[in-house]
């Protein structure tokens, strides 16, 4: 069973009228103009009135040829006038909306794109991308479908009630009585059905991102379910999520037949009451043929509108739905923070602490008063088995997590003290798990260096043995990557990683498993060149592979979030412990 919260109307509205405050001037125009639209519906039903009744008193005898050609083109001209005026407010109203929404949506999208993409590591790791990427491209079309309901559906409403119920008091108050008595039951009457409705709303979004988030998991594992065969598995659980969604919908969909059934009896029990009233006061002579002719046109210029608002009001409750999905988000707060005052980073030392640091993931204990200090211009190796903690010390020293205590100190000041992208930009990184942007290989160099020269990109290229690659490739390093980075093998992409780190050329250089996807050959070019990239940094270097830190000045080694040995290379394997037994296990290959 699908759990959904409540939506919160009144914190969404929030928000979007939030929006709408920096277009006061703007929205002020478009009502001024919807207004001015719907007074000028009324005015050829007031002028066919006028017709008829000056009709009847020519056809009466009452009047002359003469004078009641001189009124219908008078008639004719002020109808004319009319369409001219309204053709060009109704030209103007549409081009401020468009300018209006188009505005709005960029910014709920940029309002959100950046809140989440600030929001912490944590976050990332635990939401899929499919979702986030649906729920923030519907929360951009919920702000162009609510303002639409507000501009075209609401507003003209209300001043199409408002006009035709004043006009209506004027000729026949029992007739304006029925119209305003009609309109209002049929609004509260759909009103209350698409209340009822938006739950189901809520609950098919849910299920539907659910929907898109696995298929672009099953996307992007593509590989694995070709080399595995699991064609006929990945269809079956695909086929489950699609009836999961097709119930979700049919549920929403099915509230529409109440709607309509129940908007049909009240418009024609309305129709049926404006036709008997003024009927009996026009045979009883009280109003005129012509008068008659205008109750009825006007009445039937409230079904567009009235129709339209309740369009509208399932548009702002659809909305609603859209808006919930993708507001709660800004409803969660970066679990790491940057302090008040924090200062940018710039590191000149290059000198690294961990100082009595505690750290739990979830309720699983990493480290406990752990303490480690790397002098600046050093190269250490951190090793260990799987989930000894190296990984999560490089995430901690990169803030992506917050401790339990403890300290990180660069250049002997507390990691805390400055802004998280600040620290970020002074580190340089090869990450395990290289991915890439859908773009150049170029660009994906550059990216870690914007305003890098093409010679100094060239020179990374060449520094990481790039060069003889691409210079294999039709279009050199304007090559496109694919979707993380999909087209190149897993060499490829560690070579244009490791470029990417070179690019930078920051003080501090982490390490993160760089050659692992390299072949020997590769490695044992690319290590010459990394001990000489290494040469006055900060290196951290954490590898499972033992051959390529045999160079490092100190080698730490982890089990359980401990230091159980330091040292060099050939003191470790000449003692008995943990880094001799993986020594003899690999001899130059994995860690197991």
């Amino acid at each position: 069973m699908i759990r959904t919260r409540d939506t919160d109307v009144k914190h969404n509205l929030k928000i979007y009228f939030g929006l709408l405050k920096k277009y006061k001037k703007g929205i002020i125009g478009i009502l001024i103009a919807v207004l001015i639209i719907e007074f000028l519906r009324v005015v050829p039903k007031l002028l066919f009135k006028v017709f008829v009744d000056e009709g009847t008193k020519f056809s009466d005898n009452l009047i002359t040829k003469q004078v009641f050609t001189e009124i219908l083109i008078t008639l004719l001209i002020v109808l004319s006038l009319t369409i001219i005026i309204k053709t060009i407010i109704h030209w103007i109203k549409i081009n401020s909306i468009n300018k209006l929404e188009v505005k709005l949506i960029r910014n709920l999208k940029t309002k959100f794109f950046n809140h989440i993409l600030n929001l912490s590591y944590n976050f990332h790791t635990s939401n899929k991308t499919g979702s986030l990427i649906a729920r923030l491209i519907r929360g951009g079309s919920a702000v162009e479908r609510m303002t639409d309901v507000l501009v075209f559906n609401t507003f003209p409403l209300l001043f199409q009630v408002a006009v035709v119920s004043l006009s209506l008091l004027y000729f026949d108050a029992l007739s304006a009585i029925v119209v305003v008595s009609t309109v209002t039951i049929f609004i509260l009457y759909s009103v209350l059905i698409l209340h009822f409705q938006i739950k189901y709303k809520t609950i098919a979004n849910t299920i539907e991102d659910t929907e898109k988030a696995n298929i672009s998991d099953f996307f992007t594992n593509i590989e694995s379910i070709k080399y595995f065969g699991k064609e006929s598995t990945i269809i079956t659980k695909f086929k489950k999520l699609s009836n999961n969604t097709k119930d979700s919908l049919l549920k929403f969909w099915n509230y529409y037949r109440w709607m309509d059934a129940g908007q049909s009896l009240i418009i024609g029990t309305g129709t049926i009451l404006l036709i008997y009233f003024p009927t009996m006061r026009f045979l009883e002579g009280e109003l005129t043929l012509g008068t008659i002719v205008f109750i009825y046109t006007i009445y039937g210029n409230l079904f567009g509108p009235l129709f339209g608002f309740i369009h509208g009001i399932r548009g702002f409750y659809r909305s609603m739905a859209d808006f919930e999905s993708l507001f709660q988000y800004g409803k969660i707060d970066r679990e790491v923070q940057d302090l008040p005052h924090s200062k940018k980073l710039k590191v000149k030392k290059g000198e690294i602490e961990f100082k009595n640091l505690t750290f739990k993931y979830n309720k699983r204990r990493i480290f406990k008063n752990f303490n480690l200090k790397i002098e600046k211009n050093t190269k250490t190796a951190i090793v260990g088995h799987s989930g000894s903690g190296k990984s999560t010390l490089v995430k901690l020293l990169y803030r992506l997590y917050n401790l339990n205590g403890g300290q990180i100190l660069i250049d002997g000041r507390d990691s805390r003290d400055y802004k998280q992208e600040s620290l970020r930009s002074e580190l340089s990184i090869v990450p395990q798990e290289c991915v890439l942007f859908d773009d150049t290989i170029y660009n994906n160099i550059k990216f870690s260096k914007p305003t890098a020269k093409r010679k100094e990109v060239r020179r990374a290229i060449k520094f990481s043995q790039l060069d003889k690659i691409i210079n294999t490739f039709p279009y050199k390093e304007k090559t496109i990557v694919g979707e993380r980075g999909v087209k190149l093998s897993g060499g490829e992409k560690q070579r244009v990683s490791i470029a990417r780190a070179l690019l930078a050329n920051k003080k501090i250089l982490v390490l993160d498993e760089a050659t692992s996807a390299l072949d020997s050959e590769t490695e044992h070019e690319i290590q010459k060149d990394l001990k000489k990239l290494m040469q006055g940094r900060t290196s951290i270097i954490i590898a499972h592979r033992l051959s390529t830190i045999m160079t490092a000045d100190k080698i730490i080694v982890l089990e359980k979030g401990k230091i159980v040995q330091e040292g060099k290379h050939k003191q470790l394997i000449r003692r008995k412990g943990v880094y001799k037994k993986l020594w003899n296990l690999q001899k130059g290959g994995y860690i197991k």
